[in-house]
């Protein structure tokens, strides 16, 4: 299947410049908008969320046609099954590092000490529709969520991990039907490539939703909040630079690629996601652009959703940080077992935050309820700039299921490495 139309390569050649210039000058006028006048920048919030609405309805069939038509294309069962096993080894991995990392940096830079924050002051009830969106934590209820209830709801709920088990089933059913299902794959690659024209389209429409979103974010949360918590803001940026370039760039290195072209590659996408502060905007374009450059497109469409859910380091490494700094903030005494258990805690509850906006509030304020240490009344102190660190963690989702994708399909020998070089060079 060919999904290159999804990087939109006759828009890119147009006069008027590529998108990423007209992305790029929407952020400038939103923040500068959010700064001259805060109410009317955080009433531009309908646009960036329109645009992410847009995004979202056409996901699930986006996934739905890739993942079916590279498994019937494969037409291998047990190859789909060691992707799916490689990718699952390398995500737990990483993610473990990620929470370290986190772990590490809060506990050495210590942005919560001194503010001595009295749970009494809180307005407790402004977190409640967090609170009430927690689920049950643990092993079970967590695989009944990916169960969906109907065939048809995993696609109206727009769950990945959902549309991703229905995708495999379709793709196995495929394979064994054999020469039958060959005219029901040839129908699903022509409505895939419809979708991604549709794509192309829409992603249009992405400087009016990150002009949208930049200027809410700014009017409303900006200024009062980066003076009050600058230093937590300062302290998680600094790591997600850290473990993108002290993890992410030596494991790149030691694959054969340069992050830094890949950084390039994925510019885009990058200045769309810190804008929205969702990394599912571009879920189209990501696996678009990862089977360009040279990746199995089997191994793209598994990889890439499923990393969606089971791969958000940038996610990690914010939850591993703010939970710790809730601590610090109000003097909670958390020794070195209790944040073993909370690391353990973590690496469940980390999994299935979908990357939209908020998701990793619900997460965190679940993981303090499992944890029973850290006040889950004390999520109201990160409210203000929790928009302001999703521009942090969401592009760190983004890089960490991009860098995931090329070295899963090394692992899996299904890389075309001198197309990779030539595509990460522009040469392509």
């Amino acid at each position: 299947m060919t999904t290159e139309l999804a990087v939109g390569t006759t828009p890119q050649k147009a006069w008027y410049g590529p998108l990423w210039s007209h992305v790029l000058v929407a952020i400038a006028l939103g923040i500068a908008l959010g700064w001259w006048n805060p109410g009317l920048g955080a009433a531009m919030q309908p646009l960036g969320d329109a645009f992410i609405k847009l995004i979202r309805m056409l996901i699930a069939p986006i996934i739905f046609c890739t993942v079916v038509h590279g498994i019937a294309q494969m037409g291998n069962m047990t190859r789909v099954g060691r992707v799916a096993v490689k990718a699952l080894l390398y995500f737990e991995v990483l993610t473990t590092v990620a929470l370290v990392i986190g772990l590490v940096m809060v506990n050495v830079i210590r942005p919560g000490d001194g503010m001595n924050v009295d749970l009494s002051t809180i307005n407790s009830g402004i977190i409640d529709p967090y609170v009430k969106q927690t689920g049950a934590v643990g092993f079970i209820p967590f695989v009944m969520n990916i169960i969906p209830s109907t065939f048809v709801g995993a696609f109206s709920d727009g769950n990945i991990l959902q549309v991703l088990i229905v995708s495999i089933l379709c793709g196995f059913a495929l394979i064994s039907l054999g020469a039958t299902g060959r005219p029901l794959v040839d129908a699903i690659n022509i409505v895939s490539k419809i979708i991604f024209r549709i794509v192309d389209f829409v992603m249009w429409t992405a400087p009016l939703g990150a002009f949208g979103a930049i200027a809410f974010t700014v009017g409303k949360f900006g200024l009062g909040s980066l003076a009050s918590l600058g230093k937590l803001l300062l302290e998680f940026y600094l790591t997600c630079l850290i473990f993108i370039f002290g993890v992410l760039w030596p494991l790149a290195r030691w694959v054969g690629f340069s992050l830094i072209k890949l950084l390039g590659y994925i510019w885009e996408e990058l200045l769309i996601c810190y804008a929205t502060t969702s990394s599912e905007t571009v879920l189209p374009r990501l696996l678009a652009k990862m089977e360009k450059a040279g990746c199995d497109e089997t191994v793209v469409g598994l990889v890439i959703p499923t990393g969606y859910s089971f791969n958000l380091d940038g996610t990690c490494l914010y939850l591993a940080t703010v939970t710790v700094f809730l601590a610090q903030a109000t003097n909670t005494q958390l020794d070195l077992g209790h944040q073993i258990s909370l690391l353990a805690i973590l690496l469940l509850t980390s999994k299935g935050a979908a990357g939209v906006a908020g998701a990793a509030l619900v997460v965190l304020a679940a993981t303090l309820s499992a944890h029973g240490t850290i006040p889950v009344a004390s999520v109201a102190l990160v409210l203000g700039i929790h928009r302001l660190m999703s521009q942090g963690l969401t592009p760190t989702n983004l890089v960490g299921n991009a860098v995931a994708t090329i070295v899963v399909a090394k692992w899996e020998n299904a890389l075309d490495e001198p197309r990779l070089q030539r595509v990460l060079a522009g040469e392509s």
